[in-house]
C-alpha cells in the first residue's frame, strides 16, 4: 500500500481551486432560480410583487402561465422575456 503525503501547499491550492469554482457556480447562476417552472410564491418572491400583481399580471395576459391541479406554474423564461420586454433606459443628457 502507498502512502501519499500531502502538504500544507497541497491543501491552500485544494481550498484555492475549490473557491474558484464555487465562485464561477454562483456567477453562472447570478441569483436567478435554477428550476424551469416556478410557483406563484416563488414568482413573487423572486420579482418583489403582491399576490395581486401577480394575478394583475395574469389577467391581462403579461406573464403567461399554466395551471395543473389547482398550482399556478411560471415558466422562468416568460418571466426573463416578460422583463426584457418591459425593459426602459432612461438617458440624461447634461450641458457641458
Amino acid at each position: 500500500m502507498a502512502v501519499e503525503i500531502i502538504t500544507r501547499e497541497d491543501l491552500d491550492r485544494f481550498r484555492k481551486d475549490l473557491l474558484e469554482d464555487i465562485k464561477r457556480l454562483l456567477k453562472s447562476n447570478s441569483g436567478q432560480p435554477t428550476k424551469k417552472w416556478l410557483k406563484s410564491f416563488e414568482v413573487r418572491k423572486l420579482l418583489g410583487i403582491s399576490p395581486g400583481t401577480l394575478q394583475n399580471l395574469r389577467v391581462n395576459g403579461t406573464l403567461p402561465y399554466t395551471k395543473v391541479g389547482g398550482v399556478l406554474y411560471y415558466d422562468q423564461d416568460d418571466i426573463q422575456k416578460m422583463l426584457q420586454a418591459n425593459k426602459f433606459q432612461n438617458r440624461v443628457f447634461q450641458d457641458s
